[in-house]
């Protein structure tokens, strides 16, 4: 008796919380707190199967609300939040993580994850997919991934360049990736700069050095003229580095340059695992 009283004790009990017990991968799926929108004039449709289907304009936003209890979220542990869409987009998105933008992606595809790479993200409270123009984008799911490691930097340029209009790019001598691998990620700390008030974007392009041929690890976030488009107010950019980077940066070097951004650091990042 005492046997089944605890038992159905047990079944009272996961009942009155609720059911059973939350999932580590109900953990990581975050789909369920995108519930608004930045702009009023978007729609967003919450579906029986749990997507998402949003009604974007331009550089509205599709909002999740990540704070707990009021408190923002510490997102220390994982790696990446990948937004998985049921078709592939029609025009540019980004991901701003707590109003920084934190990648960006051409139109044409399926998946668009957002790595950390040892950024600070101790204090998230909101993120955010926005698209560069009208269109409807449905989203399977919003998904965490566990950091299964830890990102190591080593400088490999500094300095202090104003690129201005296309006007100062720089090299990174070849011998500088002679310790890169595939799958490394070359790190660019810049500030964009904003003094002049006719300037409402900001570009980086990273070409092999001598060639006109841009790196193949950020081909889906390159615009029609090989650029990478910035936020004006992010502070890094990331490219995880092919195997044909990697050959080709040991053998030309690394050609920056770009638009109106202050570049002061290249960094090679490598993964060391637990």
């Amino acid at each position: 008796m005492k046997i089944l009283f605890a038992l159905m004790a047990s079944v009272l009990l996961l009942t009155a919380c609720g059911g059973e017990p939350q999932s580590a991968v109900d953990d990581l799926n975050v789909t369920s707190k995108f519930n608004s929108t930045w702009n009023v004039y978007e729609k967003l449709v919450q579906n029986s199967d749990g997507s998402i289907t949003y009604k974007a304009f331009p550089w509205g936003g599709l909002v999740g609300e990540m704070k707990v209890h009021n408190m923002p979220v510490d997102w220390s542990e994982y790696e990446s939040v990948t937004f998985d869409f049921a078709e592939p987009t029609t025009v540019p998105t980004q991901v701003m993580i707590s109003n920084r933008q934190m990648a960006w992606a051409r139109a044409g595809i399926s998946k668009l994850t957002c790595y950390f790479d040892g950024r600070d993200v101790s204090s998230v409270d909101q993120v955010v997919l926005q698209a560069a123009d009208s269109c409807s984008i449905t989203v399977n799911s919003v998904y965490l991934t566990p950091n299964d490691g830890v990102w190591e930097s080593t400088t490999i340029w500094t300095g202090n360049r104003a690129l201005g209009d296309w006007a100062d790019g720089f090299v990174v001598p070849a011998e500088k990736f002679n310790s890169a691998y595939e799958g490394n990620k070359l790190e660019i700390l810049f500030t964009t700069d904003d003094t002049n008030p006719e300037v409402k974007y900001w570009l980086l392009k990273t070409i092999f050095d001598s060639t006109g041929t841009t790196l193949e690890g950020n081909a889906s976030e390159l615009n029609d003229w090989g650029c990478a488009s910035l936020g004006k107010d992010a502070k890094d950019y990331r490219i995880v580095l092919t195997a044909n980077d990697v050959k080709q940066l040991r053998e030309h070097g690394l050609f920056v340059n770009g638009y109106y951004c202050n570049v002061a650091q290249c960094n090679l990042l490598r993964k060391t695992y637990y």
